[in-house]
């Protein structure tokens, strides 16, 4: 049997602890993966290690209408211009446009990309395309999920406990409350994964307490949902002291109804940690939400994607960081705007 030289098996070893100290020097940490359920975890086995300066990776979020997205996307971009990766965006401009999202997907796929960081509304949809994909090699990581058995086998999953971030937001309403007998009011989004946890997670919150859920209706995901939704609950429940909506487009959204209404004594409780939500915040008009850190998310993502490369990740779940935004806080978020996607409207 011939055998390797061993200047060579030198050289190599090398060249691999400098590409280590490139990806840890630019690292962005992130917390322990968790295993995903059986079957759903893609092999690693046919990944070879790749400089990040040689990557090309596409960022495909659901749509381009939901700044949250833009704001993952902006933390994708900041890690990738410090590692010199080659990122694009591509997503259709509606979150309802499934069709046109699995259009897009087709292209990239042919495209042959190194890398696809995905977010999706319809996982039923996506998974035979992103099958696909990762047959033919390329490294999919889902993002802004917790979902541990993606329909398909995918490399990672990057996002926050969905279910885990709304509890924190039930308990925080209890606190507020102080034993008081609150009625309830729920602003889903649409049907499927995503508003089940975030609504689950509150209402497991809740469970057992003085708070009585009296009306839950679907606010699509949108401002103009959300302000239909709130105005429809507050209408035929005007003894609703407190409403939770499973994002914070609806939570503003709701936040004009009770306006409309002088409903001015509302607990207002929302999700995601979006500019504009934070900015409601600090005017009043919203009481809290749950900061999901989204640029954060999106660093996550792709330093996820260059440990895949770097053959330093293992596969499973990455939590991203959530924290409980009010009143009292909101104005050291906003004091960030590096962090922010839009920037706020002005300085803090």
């Amino acid at each position: 049997m011939r055998t390797r030289p061993k200047i060579n098996i030198i050289f190599s070893v090398i060249i691999s602890l400098m590409l280590m100290t490139s990806f840890s020097a630019l690292a962005v940490d992130y917390a322990k993966p968790v295993a995903l359920n059986k079957g759903a975890q893609a092999s690693f086995d046919q990944v070879k290690q790749k400089d990040p300066k040689t990557l090309r990776v596409a960022y495909m979020p659901p749509a381009t209408e939901f700044n949250y997205y833009i704001a993952i996307g902006e933390g994708i971009k900041d890690l990738a211009g410090k590692s010199g990766v080659d990122t694009f965006m591509l997503a259709p401009q509606s979150g309802a446009d499934i069709n046109g999202q699995m259009g897009m997907l087709q292209d990239v796929i042919s495209q042959k990309v190194d890398a696809i960081i995905i977010s999706t509304h319809d996982e039923n949809a996506a998974a035979p395309l992103l099958k696909r994909a990762v047959e033919q090699g390329i490294i999919v990581a889902i993002v802004n999920s917790d979902i541990p058995n993606f329909p398909t086998a995918v490399h990672a999953v990057v996002g926050y406990s969905q279910r885990n971030g709304t509890y924190k937001i039930g308990e925080y309403a209890l606190k507020l409350a102080a034993g008081k007998a609150w009625n309830v009011g729920v602003i889903e989004g649409q049907p499927g994964y995503h508003s089940t946890e975030r609504c689950g997670g509150f209402l497991d919150a809740i469970k057992g307490s003085n708070f009585k859920v009296v009306t839950s209706l679907d606010g699509k995901w949108n401002v103009e949902g959300g302000n239909a939704a709130g105005m429809d609950a507050l209408q035929a429940h005007p003894e609703i002291d407190i409403i939770f909506a499973a994002n914070d487009y609806m939570i503003m959204g709701t936040a004009m109804a009770a306006k409309a209404l002088g409903r001015d004594n509302l607990i207002l409780l929302g999700n995601d940690g979006d500019t504009a939500g934070l900015e409601a915040i600090y005017e009043g008009r919203v009481s809290a939400t749950v900061d999901t850190t989204p640029f954060v998310m999106g660093q996550i993502a792709l330093q996820v994607v260059l440990d895949i490369f770097a053959k330093s990740f293992e596969g499973g779940f990455v939590e991203t960081p959530t924290t409980i935004v009010d009143k009292a806080n909101v104005r050291g978020a906003l004091q960030h705007p590096e962090k922010l996607y839009p920037k706020p409207s002005k300085k803090y």
